[in-house]
């Protein structure tokens, strides 16, 4: 892309989609079984589009060793900002550690309410996945539509989950900082495509293998440690494995055809 319009544009739709998911669900909650299905649908196309076009053209433009080492340096980011945030001690509910670890919140609590902890974590989460887009409009339009595609299905899982969350925790002014939280949220992304973009553009071709796997392996901790456990808990009938297999599919399918 000779121009950065074309990004933005991209990223803008991804950005408003996290706004969309806010008001949706703070002006009415969805059922866990929607809920389970959209998370499953996000998780399935996000792991899809990682699997099926960010991982193999990050190889192709930086060699297999570079695009592993920038897929791991994507996951250790993740990794690290996760456990900053949980004060360096997370346990999950089935943990032999997980009254250890509730005590020591006790004493030294998250970095915020639960609200903060979600829509915080994921504006942050949000700059990865802005550079990813930025970056794979560097290298090829139809890869940034791909990437910023399926992170417009993640935002709006996310939103409505924030807005949702929002409105149960605050009678008055839940849909207000649903927004306030959504539009954060999109702006960290909108904001480092762009700049990501315009910065990395230039760069030779391992760097931005380097910066696609990367991207590919922060949105692969983000799913795994987010969208699939939340989209388990609400499931009725494994409607989030069936919607994740379906995501999957429609990513392997949009892949060969492009």
């Amino acid at each position: 892309m000779g121009e950065v319009w074309p990004t933005a544009i991209v990223a803008g739709v991804a950005a408003v989609s996290s706004v969309l998911g806010g008001l949706i669900g703070g002006w009415r909650k969805p059922s866990t079984l929607l809920s389970s299905i959209a998370l499953g649908l996000a998780a399935g196309v996000l792991l899809g589009t990682i699997t099926f076009e960010m991982l193999p053209r990050a190889e192709s433009l930086a060699s297999l060793t570079f695009a592993s080492a920038g897929f791991l340096t994507g996951i250790a980011l993740m990794f690290v900002f996760d456990l900053t945030l949980q004060r360096g001690r997370t346990a999950g509910p089935a943990s032999d550690q997980l009254r250890q670890i509730r005590r020591f919140h006790q004493k030294r609590p998250p970095r915020g309410d639960e609200v903060t902890m979600l829509a915080g974590g994921t504006a942050a989460e949000e700059i990865i996945e802005g550079v990813s887009i930025g970056v794979s409009a560097a290298i090829q339009p139809e890869l940034a539509l791909f990437v910023a595609g399926s992170i417009a299905l993640d935002n709006i899982t996310e939103g409505l989950s924030i807005g949702a969350l929002s409105a149960e925790r605050s009678e008055s002014g839940g849909r207000g900082r649903a927004v306030k939280w959504t539009a954060t949220i999109g702006a960290s992304l909108f904001v480092s495509a762009v700049l990501s973009w315009l910065l990395l553009r230039s760069l030779p071709d391992i760097p931005l293998g380097m910066a696609v796997a990367a991207g590919g392996g922060g949105m692969l901790y983000l799913t795994i440690t987010d969208l699939i456990p939340e989209a388990e808990a609400r499931h009725y009938q494994h409607s989030s494995t069936l919607a994740a297999a379906i995501g999957f599919l429609i990513a392997f399918i949009l892949s060969s055809l492009v």
